[in-house]
């Protein structure tokens, strides 16, 4: 039997949508859910570039480059450190156009579950016509290696957005 700690987590979608999203809501969280699984928790590039690559995209991040290109960019660097990042969704709420989840982020396989160690994320994402649009995060380091990776790698300026 597998380590459970080696399995790439799944965004547990069907347990997290709620009953009184409208079916736009809905769809877009989906969006919003696939596109995490694939890009955050999969690794799978080519399908993000391929199925959400297209169109305008703001990135509010400051240290991650601009469109879905940049951002696919940033997560191939990450993951070169780090292959086990991860991301277990906790919560996702979707009002309107947005979409925003709250999660639990990872560096190492082993530390998934333990709430002592990565970050606390929470994402927010605008869709228009069921494709993403714009994002913006906040993110709380837990532990003091997340810490201080913050400090050595938060200072970069990829792109010339607004925060907000």
């Amino acid at each position: 039997m597998p380590d459970a700690h080696a399995l790439k987590p799944q965004i547990p979608f069907d347990q997290l949508k709620q009953d009184h999203w409208t079916d736009q809501e809905t769809m877009n969280a989906a969006v919003v859910a696939d596109f995490f699984q694939r890009l955050m928790n999969e690794h799978d590039f080519d399908y993000t570039l391929r199925t959400y690559g297209d169109g305008s995209y703001i990135q509010h991040n400051r240290a991650i480059p601009p469109e879905i290109a940049g951002v696919v960019g940033y997560v191939k660097t990450l993951t070169k450190r780090f292959p086990d990042y991860s991301y277990d969704v906790k919560r996702i709420i979707s009002s309107g156009d947005f979409v925003v989840l709250h999660s639990h982020v990872t560096l190492k396989a082993q530390h998934r579950g333990n709430e002592r160690r990565g970050f606390i994320i929470t994402d927010t994402f605008r869709l228009e016509d069921g494709k993403l649009r714009e994002h913006w995060d906040a993110m709380q380091a837990i532990d003091l290696f997340t810490r201080t990776l913050m400090l050595l790698t938060g200072g970069t300026i990829a792109n010339d957005n607004s925060t907000f």
